[in-house]
């Protein structure tokens, strides 16, 4: 009985982990979107590797930020 309680627990993580892992793909195409939408409104014409940069760090600390309880 614990042996299959482990597995049902570790199957149940393993699921979620992918499952966050893809919001966290999904929110990062669409922070990049918003970042880039936002510098051309404002008149800045930034290089792809500044608004990946800036899409990383608002994603990374928006995980971080719902690791804390």
């Amino acid at each position: 009985m614990n042996i299959a309680k482990a597995l049902g627990s570790l199957a149940e993580n393993v699921i979620a982990g992918f499952v966050m892992l893809v919001f966290a793909i999904l929110a990062f195409f669409v922070t990049v979107f918003v970042v880039s939408t936002g510098a051309g409104l404002a008149g800045y014409t930034p290089d792809g590797n500044f608004v990946v940069l800036s899409a990383t760090i608002l994603v990374a600390s928006t995980i971080l930020a719902g690791l804390m309880k």
